[in-house]
């Protein structure tokens, strides 16, 4: 009988140990890291290292099931494999936004079986809430990053990333795969929309402040969540503009444009790191130890983990060829640094990694390292330390002041590209034409990753927000007719629209792009679809005023259409309030300040970025851009003038400080953005015509000036050297804004 009471005793202590240990709270993160993985098997290590799609463990149909998690399924995956990590919404590839309900009752049966657990180590789960919560019904859901870039305003980014994280926890989710730190330099590629736009300052900033709003300094608070940079490194510039295809980067240009992104990500704090799923001159993301491990680890000092893309560690064998069986891709992506495996449909890489393990392939000491690091970021998002959801629904999910956030970017978003003779904004009297593929859809707004993967479900889309044409409708009445359909693919019939166009003032033109992410995404050309073109150029033959206006994620060539329109107004992906944000600036409700984030190619290879090179406008050669970078119009007028710098010679290693002045002419309240370009005169290395250094929103009110301060850094000045180092040489450099040039030099010690 003692023995028997002695086993029981010792089973408990077994059982309850770490749950004990793991209550520790006083302790340091580092500590309850090593004790923990003091105790873990290495099959339990592996599990950790597993993450799997929701459909592993749901019912057949779970996108539609009040209950969707098969009981049995889930032990299998957490007391025989000990998986670390669930993503995404039931059930791929048909899933689709969820009650939030649903959602905290699905991540609660997880939570309690993880506590059924010998180590009961909470699994940590991932959705990709890249612009809100998409995939939880009725969330507030953001414009998408090309459109917060066109802001210019970090602050906006900042509390998005504050709002989207308190949705992500009320759901009862865990950890967010956004934001998307790859530079949008190839506008063919699916992906641009989920980008920053082209600029290396810009998207540091816009990325760095998203983070700061979603993590801030201890994401284990419970509105709070680890934020994943997406997709290191080199993915969004493939040659071809085709999504998961190569890209040939030479390390300068990696270091001048690509890296810095996720280096200022990382400063800001980002727990993880997604892999870019395809390959850079000839390496393909999940093997490159290089960028993985001496790059990432060793040069930015990066202390989260990575996790891989969608199937690509197999990928390795079955598509890049890299590897010559399953077992070489998984001892390669995990020796060149991925600590996570999005698997994730079985447990392949379980399998083959234990195997791999026991037969002295891979080093217990990676796999060691590996599972520090996902258990380090577990403690640091307070997930041994709950229960429960962190965050209740309640004044935490779709709130008012979220509401009105989104509101406000989506109308900071746009930007007014052409507006000949003050034609905008439009009289309320007047007699408007709607018409065009995507005046009358939410999901043309919106894009991918929008309550589905592919976001193009306009059934599923919340009734109460507005398309572009009802959103007129509910501002002039009866003075808006409309000829479309509801879709974008719904034929429109070109004879009634030119025929309904005699009898209105102005004719108001939506064309762009359907809804898509990835490689369905993928196009051989930017030219618009030819019956948007036959319709554009049936209405400009009425003679009425047209009014261009866009919605899609990439540049789509309209330099014929805009050319004979009396004004152009670019709406990208503006998100839900995309409908209202638009009617505003139309009717001039709002006074628009949204500027490019990219440069806006007038024909298909017109494909030159702002910071060009000096070859690249020289003899032949022309920097021609239907708009540039930074462009966008309002309905006043702002000059700078004054400009200033505190020195005009400094020192190798010191800041130069500059002042502008920047003035309301025009007779209304607008919002201007002050950018500040820097140009190295003459470099060993050459160096582009202008780079963006510093820029400032500011609000001025019709005559109103104010002076604005800015400080360029040795960092501004530097740029990769002959020798593949950031170095700043000795000479002339030029700073620029608006019309103003002013120079100084920087002096050998």
């Amino acid at each position: 009988m003692k023995l028997i009471l002695y086993f029981y005793i010792f089973f408990l202590f077994l059982l309850l140990g770490p749950a004990v240990s793991a209550q520790e709270n006083n302790e340091p993160v580092e500590t309850r890291v090593g004790k923990l993985l003091a105790q873990m098997t290495l099959e339990e290590k592996i599990g950790q290292m597993t993450q799997i799609d929701f459909s592993v463990i749901s019912v057949e149909n779970g996108q539609d099931a009040d209950d969707p998690v098969d009981q049995a399924k889930l032990d299998d995956a957490l007391f025989n494999y000990h998986i670390g990590s669930i993503l995404n919404a039931p059930t791929t590839p048909n899933n689709k936004a969820q009650p939030i309900e649903k959602w905290r009752n699905l991540t609660q049966v997880i939570r309690d079986t993880t506590f059924r657990t010998r180590l009961q180590i909470p699994v940590i789960y991932g959705i990709d809430a890249i612009h809100g919560a998409n995939y939880t019904r009725n969330a507030v859901l953001f414009p998408q990053a090309i459109n917060m870039a066109a802001t210019f305003e970090p602050e906006l980014s900042f509390q998005e990333g504050k709002f989207t994280a308190k949705a992500v926890k009320a759901s009862g989710l865990d950890w967010n795969f956004a934001p998307v730190m790859d530079i949008g330099r190839q506008p063919l590629w699916p992906r641009l929309w989920e980008t920053y736009g082209e600029d290396v300052h810009l998207v540091g900033a816009m990325g760095e402040a998203f983070i700061k709003g979603h993590q801030a300094d201890d994401f284990s608070a419970a509105d709070k969540a680890p934020a994943c940079l997406k997709h290191f490194v080199g993915y969004s510039f493939p040659i071809n503009g085709k999504d998961r295809t190569p890209a040939w980067i030479g390390e300068r240009m990696l270091r001048e444009y690509f890296l810095p992104g996720f280096e200022a990500g990382v400063k800001a704090g980002a727990a993880t790191i997604m892999v870019n799923s395809a390959e850079v001159d000839g390496i393909p993301g999940h093997a490159n130890y290089k960028y993985l491990t001496g790059i990432l680890r060793e040069e930015m000092g990066f202390t989260g983990f990575t996790v891989s893309d969608w199937e690509d560690i197999i990928r390795l064998y079955s598509r890049d060829k890299l590897a010559a069986s399953p077992s070489e891709a998984v001892k390669i992506a995990v020796m060149a640094g991925v600590d996570m495996s999005m698997a994730p449909f079985n447990y392949s890489f379980y399998d083959l990694l234990l195997q791999l393990v026991k037969d002295g392939e891979v080093p217990l000491s990676r796999i060691d390292e590996a599972v520090s690091r996902i258990l380090r970021v577990k403690f640091q998002s307070g997930l041994f330390d709950r229960q429960q959801p962190a965050l209740a629904a309640a004044d935490n999910f779709a709130s008012r002041e979220a509401v009105e956030l989104n509101r406000r970017a989506a109308r900071e978003s746009i930007v007014l590209a052409k507006n000949d003779g003050q034609l905008l904004p439009l009289p309320r009297q007047a007699k408007v034409l709607v018409t065009g593929p995507t005046a009358n859809s939410l999901s043309v707004m919106n894009g991918g990753w929008t309550i589905t993967w592919q976001g193009n479900k306009d059934e599923l889309y919340p009734q109460d927000k507005p398309s572009l044409y009802r959103a007129l409708l509910e501002k002039a009445g009866d003075r808006v007719s409309f000829v479309g359909g509801k879709r974008f693919e719904d034929e429109i019939n070109i004879e009634q629209a030119v025929s309904e166009a005699r009898n209105n003032d102005y004719i108001i033109l939506a064309l762009g792009e359907k809804p898509y992410t990835e490689t369905l995404g993928n196009i051989e050309t930017l030219d618009l679809p030819p019956p948007q073109l036959q319709l554009a150029r049936a209405l400009q033959a009425t003679g009425k005023p047209i009014i261009l206006v866009t919605f899609g994620g990439r540049p789509r060539i309209i330099t014929e259409i805009a050319n004979n329109a009396a004004a152009v107004v670019l709406g990208f992906l503006p998100g839900m309030e995309g409908g209202i944000a638009m009617a505003d600036i139309l009717y001039g409700d709002v006074n628009p300040s949204g500027k490019l984030p990219i440069t806006y190619p007038r024909d298909t290879n017109g494909i030159t970025p702002y910071d060009y090179k000096p070859s690249e406008e020289f003899e032949s050669n022309r920097y021609w851009p239907l708009y540039s970078f930074g462009h966008g119009l309002s309905y006043t007028r702002f000059e700078t003038s004054n400009l200033q710098l505190d020195k005009t010679s400094i020192a190798n290693g010191e800041d130069i400080n500059v002042s502008v002045k920047v003035r309301n002419t025009g007779n209304l309240t607008g919002k201007e953005v002050v950018m500040v370009y820097l140009h190295d005169v003459a470099a060993s290395v050459t160096r582009p015509n202008r780079q963006l250094k510093a820029f400032r929103k500011v609000e001025l009110k019709a005559g109103e000036e104010r002076t604005l301060l800015f400080t360029l850094t040795w960092r501004d000045m530097s740029f990769i050297g002959v020798d593949m180092r950031r170095i700043v040489e000795p000479g002339e450099f030029r700073v620029m804004v608006g019309n103003e040039t002013a120079t100084f030099s920087v002096v050998k010690n």
